[in-house]
C-alpha cells in the first residue's frame, strides 16, 4: 500500500485535503501532513514515503528545494506541485527539475485522485522495473558467492533440506553436483599475522586463500567454500573423476600443505589445515564437520601452523551425542522469535532422538532436562517475566532435583510448560494491545483541538510511527486517521445537537483552522452541512 504526504504552511489546506478525500479509494494506505519543508523533512527521515504533494510558496525551505533535497535523498519518492496561477512558469520549471505533475489552486478532489493514480502507476512500473528478470539475473550473479556459501553453511549445521529442494537449490546457484559422491572437508584456521588483522583486512585475506585453494585444488577436484561461525573457511570436495586414481588421496594432501606454504610465503601468515575423513554428500556432510571440529578441538588446540588428516574412523567420533538438541534452529532461537509451533516440532523432534537412541540414559535425559528448562528460563527473564509465573505448579516439579525418570515424562512436561508459556505471552501481548488502543484513542479524543496527527500520536506513546499505524490497523481493522475523522464528525454533530455554540467555534474546537474546511469534511460525512444538521434536530 501507498503512504503520501501532504506539505503546505496553510494548515486549512493540508487539513482539508488529508481528511475530505477518499484516498482509500484509490489504494493509499496513510496520509500524512506537513506544515513546513522543514517538518516534511523530519517525517520523511522516519516514515518511508511514496509520493509527497507540496506547495511551492512556503516561508523557509521552499516547495523546489524540498523536492531537490527528496530526489537527492530518496530517489524512489515522488513529487507533485500545488501552486497558484501566478506560479505557473515557476511550476513548469519545477517539473523539469523532478517534479512528477503539477495542480493548480484550488484542486478538486477528482483532479487530485487522477493526479496521485498516474503517479502510482508510474512508481509501480519502476518497481517492476527493479524486479524484472534482467535486474534480478544481474544481482544474483553478483552475490551468488554469498548465496553458496549460506546453502553450504546451512548443510554444515545439520539443517534439513529435502533432495528435490537441494538439487534445485545447487543447479540455480551454478554448482555441480555433489549428491551421491565421496567427498572430503578441508577445514582452515587462520592464524598468527592474520589474527592482528582489522575486520575488512581479514575478509581480504580470506578471499584470497579461498581463491589460491580453489586453483590449487581445480586440476582434480570440484570445491565449494563458506565461513562458518567459528570463522574457519570450510571446502567441501569432491573428486572431477568418476572413478578416482588411487594417488589422488596423497595429491589431496599435498596439495593442502602447498597451499599452507604458499599462504605464508605470500601472505606472510600461518593456517592450519585439517582434512576429514571421506563421506557421502549429502547425508555425511554434517558428521563429517561435527568430526572435524572436535579434532581441531582435540588435537590441533591452540597450537599454531599444523596439518591434520583424520581417518576414516573418525566420522563415529561423536556419535553418542544428541543431534537434534543441538542442530539449528536452537530452542532459544526459536523461542526468541516467538515460533510457537517450530518449538514443539523441535521438541518432539529432540524427544524422538531420546526414545530411538538414548531411552535407557539418565545421563542424556538430564542433558535434555537442563538444555530445555535453561531455555524457558531465558526466554522468561528475556521477557521480564519469572518462570515459576508462566508454567505454574510444573515449576515445583523442577526444584525437586531430579524430576524425571522417563523419556515421556519429561516430553509431557516440556510440551506442557511451552504452551502455557505461550498463553501467557499470547495474553500479555493482547493486554498490552489493547492498553495501547485505548491510550491512543483517549489521547485523540482529548486532543481534538489542537494536533492528533501520527506523529504526535506516536510520541504520545512512545513509539515508531510506523507501529502505532500498523498496530491500530490490525488490532481495529481500520486505519488511524478513519478513527480521527469519525471522533471529529461524532463530536461535531454532539455539539450541533446540544450546544449552542457557533459554527465557526466549533470547527475551531475540533481542530479545523477554518470553518469552509470543517463544512465541507461534515457534509461528506453525513450528506448535508453543519446548519442543515442543526436544523434538522433543533
Amino acid at each position: 500500500m501507498i503512504q503520501l504526504l501532504i506539505v503546505d504552511d496553510e494548515a486549512h489546506v493540508v487539513d482539508r485535503l488529508q481528511s475530505t478525500i477518499d484516498w482509500a479509494s484509490i489504494g493509499i494506505e496513510q496520509v500524512f501532513k506537513a506544515y513546513s519543508g522543514k517538518e516534511a523533512l523530519e517525517l520523511l527521515e522516519q516514515m518511508s514515503i511514496d509520493i509527497v504533494i507540496t506547495d511551492i510558496q512556503m516561508p523557509g525551505i521552499s516547495g523546489l528545494q524540498l523536492i531537490a533535497e527528496i530526489n537527492r535523498r530518496w530517489a524512489k519518492t515522488k513529487c507533485i506541485l500545488l501552486s497558484g496561477y501566478s506560479d505557473f512558469n515557476y511550476a513548469k520549471e519545477a517539473i523539469l527539475q523532478g517534479s512528477e505533475d503539477y495542480l493548480l489552486k484550488p484542486v478538486t478532489e477528482q483532479a487530485l485522485l487522477a493526479t496521485v493514480s498516474r503517479v502510482m502507476e508510474k512508481l509501480q512500473k519502476e518497481w517492476e522495473a527493479v524486479i524484472s528478470t534482467q535486474r534480478l539475473t544481474y544481482t544474483f550473479k553478483e552475490n551468488l558467492p554469498l548465496l553458496r556459501g549460506n546453502l553450504l553453511n546451512d548443510l554444515l549445521q545439520g539443517h534439513k533440506i529435502s533432495e528435490q529442494s537441494l538439487r534445485e537449490k545447487m543447479q540455480i546457484l551454478e554448482l555441480p553436483d555433489y549428491h551421491e559422491h565421496a567427498c572430503v572437508l578441508m577445514m582452515v584456521r587462520l592464524e598468527s599475522n592474520f589474527l592482528e588483522y582489522d575486520t575488512g583486512h581479514l575478509s581480504l585475506m580470506e578471499y584470497a586463500i579461498s581463491n589460491m585453494a580453489h586453483e590449487l585444488f581445480s586440476e582434480k577436484f570440484d570445491s565449494w567454500h563458506t565461513k562458518d561461525a567459528h570463522d574457519y573457511l570450510v571446502f567441501v570436495m569432491k573428486h572431477k573423476q568418476e572413478t578416482p586414481d588411487k594417488e589422488d588421496a596423497a595429491w589431496l594432501e599435498r596439495t593442502a600443505s602447498v597451499l599452507q606454504s604458499a599462504v605464508k610465503n605470500y601472505l606472510k601468515g600461518k593456517i592450519s589445515i585439517l582434512l576429514s575423513s571421506w563421506g557421502e554428500f549429502p547425508v555425511e556432510i554434517n558428521a563429517l564437520y561435527n568430526s572435524s571440529l572436535s579434532a581441531f578441538r582435540k588435537r590441533i588446540g591452540s597450537e599454531h601452523e599444523l596439518f591434520m588428516r583424520l581417518g576414516d574412523e573418525s566420522v563415529q567420533a561423536e556419535l553418542s551425542a544428541l543431534q537434534r538438541l543441538y542442530e539449528p534452529p536452537t530452542l532459544n532461537h526459536l523461542l526468541e522469535a516467538a515460533r510457537w509451533e517450530d518449538t514443539e516440532e523441535k521438541l518432539s523432534q529432540i524427544f524422538d532422538e531420546m526414545e530411538v537412541r538414548f531411552s535407557e540414559s539418565q545421563e542424556h535425559l538430564l542433558e535434555v532436562y537442563f538444555s530445555i528448562a535453561s531455555a524457558f528460563a531465558y526466554i522468561a527473564h528475556k521477557n521480564g517475566r519469572q518462570l515459576h509465573q508462566l508454567i505454574g505448579g510444573d515449576y515445583e516439579r523442577m526444584m525437586e532435583g531430579i524430576p524425571f525418570r522417563t523419556v515421556n515424562q519429561l516430553r509431557e512436561w516440556s510440551i506442557r510448560s511451552l504452551r502455557r508459556m505461550k498463553e501467557d505471552m499470547d495474553q500479555e501481548r493482547q493486554d498490552s494491545r489493547a492498553t495501547l488502543i485505548k491510550d491512543i484513542r483517549s489521547f485523540i479524543d482529548q486532543h481534538l483541538a489542537s494536533d492528533v496527527s501520527l506523529q504526535s500520536i506516536a510520541e504520545h506513546v512512545y513509539m515508531h510511527p510506523v507501529y502505532v499505524s500498523k498496530i491500530y490497523k490490525l488490532e481495529t481493522g481500520e486505519n488511524l486517521s478513519d478513527y480521527v475523522n469519525h471522533a471529529r464528525m461524532d463530536k461535531a454533530a454532539y455539539l450541533l445537537k446540544n450546544g449552542q455554540d457557533k459554527i465557526y467555534e466549533i470547527a475551531t474546537q475540533l481542530g479545523y483552522q477554518r470553518p469552509h474546511s470543517f463544512n465541507h469534511a461534515f457534509k461528506k460525512h453525513y450528506g448535508m452541512t453543519p446548519q442543515e444538521y442543526r436544523d434538522q434536530y433543533s
